[in-house]
C-alpha cells in the first residue's frame, strides 16, 4: 500500500538533491502563558539533508520542551523486548503475499539478504519491519538521519563542560509499545497488504517519495494532504487507526497542555498536520486557532 511505501521514507528516493533552501511548514498556537509550535517531520532523510531555517531554529531555541511521537530506547536488547519471540507455527512468509506478487517478492527477499525461514517465524507486521530495515541498509540510508534524531540531541542533556545549564525536557506522545501495537493489532489482511506493498510498489515508490519529500521541503501541506487523500490502498479502517484516532488523541493532549505554562516544540509526522483529519483541524473544532508561521522563502512562493 502506498501509505506504507511512503512511510518507508528513505527507501527509494533519497538520492534526490535537496532544495537550495528548504522551508518545511511550521505552526503555532497558545494562550497568555503557553506557546506550542507544531512541526511536521520526515522520519528518515538523506544524511546531511538541510531542513532547518531561521523560523525553525528560533522556535527550537525558545522552547523549553520537545515532544515527539515516541522515544525509542537505543539499547538493542530493550528494542528486541518489544517484539514477540519466534513462532515456528506461522505460515511461510512467501505464502502471505498474493500469488501475483510472489516473483517480485522473492527477488526482493534475495536482494535483502534476509533468511526467509527467519521471516516466516515472525508475525507479518514484524517481518515487514525487518524487510524495511534491510532495504534501507542496502541503499546506504541511516535510520538516524531523520528530523527527530536531529531534534532530540538539541534538547537533551548538555555535553560535559557545557555552559547551557539544565537540559530541556524531551517527551513523547506515545510509548514505543503503543506505537508498535498499532501495527501488531492490525488485521492479518492489513498486515499482509503492508508486506506485499514492498514488492508491488517498487516501480512507483521512488516517484511517490520524491513528490512527498519535495512537498515537505517546500512547506506545501496541500500536496501532502493530497498524497494521503489519493492513497487508494489506505482503507477506511487504516485511516481511522493510523490517522484520525491518533490525531484526535494528540489534539486532546495539546489542548490540555495549554494549562501548563511554557513553550513546547511538538514534532510529528507531516501527514498528521495536513488535510481534513489534521491535528490543526481537530484543534480548530475545539475553538483553538492554529497560525502558520511563514518564512522569507515562503513569502516568495504560492501559499498552499
Amino acid at each position: 500500500m502506498s501509505l506504507f511505501r511512503r512511510a518507508l521514507a528513505a527507501l527509494l528516493a533519497l538520492i534526490l538533491a535537496a532544495p537550495a533552501v528548504a522551508s518545511p511548514a511550521l505552526w503555532k498556537f497558545g494562550d497568555a502563558d503557553t506557546t506550542i509550535y507544531l512541526f511536521g517531520t520526515i522520519h528518515a532523510l538523506p544524511p546531511g539533508y538541510k531542513w532547518q531555517d531561521a523560523r525553525i531554529e528560533k522556535a527550537m531555541a525558545s522552547s523549553d520542551t520537545l515532544v515527539i511521537e515516541t522515544l525509542l530506547d537505543k539499547d538493542p536488547q530493550a528494542i528486541a523486548s518489544l517484539f514477540p519471540p519466534p513462532d515456528p507455527s506461522l505460515p511461510p512468509i512467501l505464502d502471505r503475499v498474493p500469488e501475483k506478487s510472489r516473483p517480485a517478492f522473492t527477488a526482493l527477499l534475495k536482494k535483502s539478504g534476509l533468511d526467509p525461514a527467519m521471516l516466516s517465524r515472525m508475525p507479518t507486521w514484524q517481518a515487514s519491519f525487518m524487510l524495511m530495515g534491510a532495504m534501507m541498509k542496502d541503499l546506504g540510508i541511516q535510520r538516524d538521519a531523520g528530523v527527530e534524531d536531529s531534534l532530540v540531541p538539541a534538547f537533551g542533556p548538555p555535553s560535559p563542560g557545557a555552559k547551557d545549564g539544565s537540559p530541556r525536557k524531551v517527551e513523547a506522545l506515545e510509548t514505543a509499545s503503543e506505537q508498535l501495537a498499532l501495527f501488531a493489532n492490525l488485521s492479518e489482511a492489513d498486515q499482509r497488504e503492508m508486506l506485499a506493498s514492498f514488492a508491488d510498489g517498487q516501480g512507483d515508490a521512488k516517484e511517490d517519495y520524491a513528490k512527498l519529500l519535495a512537498a515537505w521541503a517546500s512547506g506545501n501541506e496541500g500536496a501532502i494532504a493530497k498524497a494521503f487523500a489519493d492513497d487508494k490502498d489506505l482503507t477506511p479502517h487504516l485511516r481511522e487507526i493510523l490517522l484520525r484516532k491518533r490525531n484526535a488523541n494528540w489534539a486532546e493532549w495539546l489542548k490540555k497542555r495549554l494549562a501548563t505554562p511554557g513553550t513546547v516544540f511538538v514534532a510529528v509526522g507531516a501527514g498528521h498536520l495536513a488535510g481534513p483529519l489534521s491535528v490543526q483541524s481537530m484543534l480548530a473544532a475545539e475553538g483553538i486557532r492554529v497560525e502558520r508561521i511563514w518564512g522569507d522563502r515562503d513569502q516568495r512562493t504560492t501559499r498552499h
